[in-house]
């Protein structure tokens, strides 16, 4: 039988991680894909505009598959309704102030017919949308906002983007080196948009996830206890 104190570390290693809990997108309010609820709930399970996730732990390899929509991700069954040039709010569950970092997202077209049935894989999809990373040398970081209720975080969807559907990546890369080897955790998760609008524009400039860095890249490697500089980790 495990010791209560073993009890107590397993409870806080729980504690210490996090992931999307809800958004509101196009004015509406969507709960997100529940990984302590959603997997139990059989034949009531709701339908969800997020793929699932395993938990609130990370993924610690940069070549995985799971670096992309987290560990066995599947197609969620519906989208969000969103026009392009509008703002799209994430709310985090409470994330722990020893796992500082970059926020990131990614956007990817899905096919005409949707994101439902629709995995990227391994192919050059994404474009990145939006990034931020640490303010200046101060101890601030995009994760910052997010270690005090209420957390939430807000992308806008690009005004030029052409309609249709498309796949939504959002991370947290926690940097802390010296806890963990090649130096950082990803914590990512995918959401599905049915963009609306006049825009046009098909971005031509594609990366592949996982690819689009590697695990021995400075701002992966990167320890931010030890108080080095790191252009890569600079907000935009």
């Amino acid at each position: 039988m495990k010791s209560f104190a073993t009890l107590l570390a397993a409870v806080g290693l729980v504690a210490a991680h996090g992931y999307v809990d809800n958004a509101t997108i196009g004015g509406q309010f969507y709960q997100f894909y529940q990984p302590y609820m959603d997997p139990y709930m059989g034949n009531n399970k709701p339908a969800r505009i997020s793929r699932s996730i395993p938990g609130n732990g990370p993924v610690e390899d940069a070549t995985s598959i799971d670096v992309q929509c987290n560990a066995g991700s599947a197609p969620a069954p519906l989208h969000a309704a969103a026009a392009a040039g509008s703002d799209v709010t994430l709310r985090w569950t409470l994330w722990p102030d020893s796992h500082v970092g970059p926020l990131i997202t990614y956007m990817a077209r899905c096919p005409d017919t949707g994101c439902q049935d629709w995995s990227p894989g391994t192919s050059a999809v994404w474009f990145k949308i939006k990034e931020g990373g640490r303010v200046g040398t101060s101890n601030t970081w995009a994760t910052t906002p997010l270690m005090k209720a209420p957390t939430s975080y807000t992308y806008t969807i690009p005004s030029c983007l052409k309609k249709g559907f498309y796949l939504v990546r959002h991370e947290i890369i926690a940097l802390h080196a010296a806890w963990t080897y090649p130096g950082a955790q990803f914590y990512p998760g995918c959401h599905q948009l049915n963009v609306t609008g006049s825009g046009s524009k098909v971005p031509s400039s594609l990366v592949a996830l996982p690819g689009a860095y590697k695990g021995t890249d400075a701002g992966i490697t990167y320890d931010a206890y030890k108080g080095e500089s790191c252009s890569r980790c600079s907000e935009d």
